[in-house]
């Protein structure tokens, strides 16, 4: 207990708090701005964490990470553009929140839920890393196929209205999912020659292209109203009754996102995606999900920002990352003589990792206070002129999109697609489920060919592995549970 005690006084010394703020207010902006990442924020202090002690130069990292992953979620709400790409779900509702005047309650929503579900991801990595890490090992490709198959049946949830636009949509965006180096064999696929596309379609530009970009051209004919701006001087934070209805939510979207994160490869767009299909299956109020309500919100900031310390679980216990960004954690731990592993909770290293966790921890802290302090001064943005606010946006994405590779090839890709997205909104063809094919198509292709790699063939090792089956037997309830409502309505309006 004293050790604790001691952890958490260095934890809130000045020189560690400092970083904690700076690092997560650097992360905030870096997410804030559509085609930065996490992951280019991390990757460029790394090296300034040399001159510092281990614990604070860890916590600068952390606060990056923890604010970039929430940061993506400001301009997702305010812009329709997702800052990072965890942050694609959250536009499902935030943006048509902010379009009727609710963006500050919007953004105050995505605060609050991000430190949640960072705080108690941030719980579990410091109580059960070792064991839930032990878990994470058990995953092989046919949990990986199941785990992916599962999400794509988010696709006729997100359908309901429309199931064949919806499926159109989907099977649009598992065949830009192929685009590339072939996972298995190395084989190129529809490259067509071009060096650009050996890793395939750029997540990033593509979805600043089908969501900002496709707004952007279409701003100029639609108009906020002048009673929808007055509006936004509303309340920040949700009421009683919504925080009461979305306590099951943020508590199974914080488990989601934390689960997924202990996952090597899953990524946040993952968890916020599962997290939002089942907010939507559980809620009585489906119906209004897309339409602009809390609830949507709740689902995809609780999970997203949950992932950061689930990501880190696997990194820190056994050496190996939960996505791009804890990677980058391991230059940082070695620059200290830190080695990843067991060891890393034993003896002097002890202390270094409590007061690392109890940063991380203040990191969320922060970021709330800085995330709800700014969310009036990040809504005034919709107070710009349309001309203005458009160029505003074509610049950020442009920019975004460059930096990502310095390729002004991603910048052609973002615009194809915003000609795409811009198709999708004029045929009424939702963009959604072909975002959740490119990103869940690569992992349900190596699962399903690495395990018949595995069986010789025999595609009955899906069924045969608890887990694998347990995320089909799932997937399967899922995607019958939104067509059985739909018949069930269609009866009803029939009778």
């Amino acid at each position: 207990m004293e050790s604790i005690l001691h952890a958490l006084i260095a934890a809130l010394s000045p020189s560690n708090l400092l970083m904690a703020l700076l690092g997560t207010a650097g992360g905030i902006i870096i997410g804030a701005i559509p085609g930065l990442s996490a992951n280019m924020g991390v990757a460029l202090l790394v090296p300034f964490t040399f001159v510092m002690e281990p614990e604070t130069g860890l916590i600068m990292l952390g606060g990056i990470y923890v604010g970039a992953i929430y940061g993506g979620s400001i301009s997702a709400i305010l812009i329709n553009a997702p800052g990072t790409p965890s942050a694609a779900a959250t536009t499902f509702d935030g943006y048509p929140m902010a379009q009727k005047g609710e963006a500050r309650l919007a953004l105050g929503t995505a605060t609050l839920s991000s430190a949640i579900g960072g705080i108690f991801s941030v719980i579990v990595l410091a109580l059960f890393a070792p064991f839930l890490a032990k878990q994470a090992l058990r995953f092989g490709p046919p949990e990986y196929f199941a785990l992916a198959f599962f999400g794509l049946t988010i696709i006729v949830s997100l359908s309901e209205n429309n199931m064949i636009k919806g499926l159109i949509s989907g099977v649009f965006g598992l065949l830009l999912a192929t685009v590339g180096m072939d996972p298995v064999e190395g084989a190129m696929r529809f490259t067509f020659g071009n060096i650009n596309l050996i890793s395939g379609i750029a997540l990033v530009p593509l979805l600043i292209g089908m969501f900002s970009i496709c707004e952007a051209f279409m701003l100029g004919t639609t108009k906020v109203s002048k009673g929808s701006l007055a509006e936004m001087k509303g309340r920040l934070l949700p009421n009683r009754e919504e925080v009461k209805r979305n306590m099951g939510n943020f508590t199974v979207s914080s488990i989601i996102g934390t689960i997924v994160g202990i996952l090597p490869g899953a990524g946040a767009s993952v968890a916020s995606f599962v997290a939002y299909n089942e907010a939507k299956r559980m809620s009585k109020r489906s119906n209004e999900f897309g339409t602009g309500i809390v609830d949507g919100i709740v689902a995809s900031e609780t999970s997203n920002n949950a992932c950061v310390g689930g990501s880190l679980v696997p990194l820190l216990t056994l050496g190996i990352p939960g996505n791009a960004v804890s990677a980058l954690f391991i230059g940082a731990l070695l620059i200290h003589g830190l080695k990843p592993g067991p060891d890393l909770f034993s003896g002097a290293n002890e202390k270094i990792m409590t007061v690392f966790f109890f940063g991380l921890f203040i990191a969320n802290v922060l970021m709330l206070i800085l995330g709800l302090a700014g969310a009036g001064l990040f809504a005034k943005v919709l107070f710009l002129p349309q001309p203005i606010l458009a160029t505003y946006i074509l610049v950020l994405c442009v920019s975004g999109s460059f930096a990502i590779n310095n390729n002004m090839f991603d910048v052609g890709v973002m615009f194809l697609f915003g000609l795409a997205g811009l198709m999708f909104k004029l045929l009424k063809i939702p963009a959604s489920p072909a975002v959740l094919g490119i990103i869940l198509g690569p992992m349900a292709e190596t699962g399903l060919r690495q395990s018949l790699l595995m069986s010789n063939g025999n595609p009955m090792i899906l069924f045969t592995r608890p887990i694998s089956f347990f995320f089909i037997a799932v997937g399967v309830a899922s995607m019958a549970a939104p067509l059985i409502r739909n018949y069930k309505n269609s009866k009803k309006a029939n009778a």
